[in-house]
């Protein structure tokens, strides 16, 4: 179930913070590579010393991919509609035959946490906790089970990019899209902010551990900043460090995942991009007064 991480019900407080309205974009993302000639993850490649025992023939620069079958399968394995294709990345984000022109206005995707980390750090911001985000997510409300109220779809309307359809065969694109959409195509939470569910996932700062709300609830109080457990541990994978992934895709339904639901959490290994996976920053007031002091200086120059 796409809850049981996300249980049990907690409360938190964080401090005032300032956050993107929408994800970080493929013309946003081109001005930092630009600008500091960074090469993500997915372009680089693969070190042997990291993937001891693979064939060098495999040590081939790529990401993951969602490659759907063309029959119906059964919703046991998500390895029947995910793909590793060498040169996948931001900049071909299905593969080299792909390319992102003419979608500057789409979110950038294929991006490693790396990647989202170095990016924010540029811009003089950082990406959220995912108490942040959850908490912005929201948009005021308290208890509601989507972004934008109680109902899926209020009055027959469409409210976030997911998938419909035969899951993983056919997306119908009934609510607009088939597949990725450009941001800000769907009305905004009660904070101004676009996207806090479906079309893409989004990279928090957190570790993942599916215990985690367990502890914050243990001790019984409310939790002020919570920056998440110290170290990551997926029993699913326990060898691999993920860190928690908010907001679900255009990928996810109420027939496999339907962690578009504001309260539900996702994971991810920290070097592996994907097509549906990008990311927002926030910052502090202090990092906003900051910058807009610098911005004002650069002016009165």
């Amino acid at each position: 179930m796409a809850t049981t991480d996300s249980r049990p019900v907690h409360r938190v407080y964080v401090d005032g913070f300032f956050m993107d309205k929408t994800d970080v974009t493929n013309s946003a993302f081109e001005k930092f590579v630009n600008a500091t000639g960074y090469v993500t993850v997915a372009e680089r490649k693969p070190r042997a010393e990291d993937f001891p025992g693979a064939p060098p023939e495999n040590l081939i620069a790529g990401a993951v991919v969602f490659s759907p079958p063309d029959h119906a399968v059964a919703l046991n394995s998500h390895f029947q509609w995910w793909n590793y294709v060498p040169g996948a990345n931001w900049r071909h984000p299905s593969g080299p035959k792909s390319d992102i022109q003419g979608k500057e206005s789409y979110p950038v995707v294929q991006i490693a946490y790396e990647d989202a980390s170095a990016y924010a750090k540029w811009a003089g911001k950082r990406l959220p906790t995912e108490s942040e985000w959850e908490c912005a997510a929201r948009g005021g409300p308290a208890g509601k089970p989507y972004v934008w109220g109680d109902e899926f779809r209020p009055n027959g309307k469409w409210m976030a990019n997911t998938h419909q359809g035969q899951f993983p065969v056919e997306d119908t694109g009934a609510d607009g899209y088939i597949g990725i959409a450009p941001v800000a195509q769907y009305p905004p939470n009660g904070y101004g902010l676009y996207d806090m569910a479906g079309n893409v996932w989004q990279w928090t700062s957190d570790w993942y551990r599916p215990d985690y709300y367990q502890q914050i609830a243990n001790a019984g109080r409310i939790a002020r900043n919570p920056q998440g457990p110290a170290t990551s541990y997926d029993p699913q994978e326990p060898r691999e460090n993920k860190r928690v992934q908010r907001g679900g895709s255009f990928l996810c339904t109420d027939q496999y995942c339907s962690r578009y639901m504001v309260g539900t959490r996702g994971k991810g290994e920290v070097s592996t991009g994907t097509n549906h996976l990008s990311f927002r920053c926030v910052m502090t007031r202090q990092q906003w007064e900051a910058t807009a002091r610098v911005a004002g200086s650069s002016k009165a120059r």
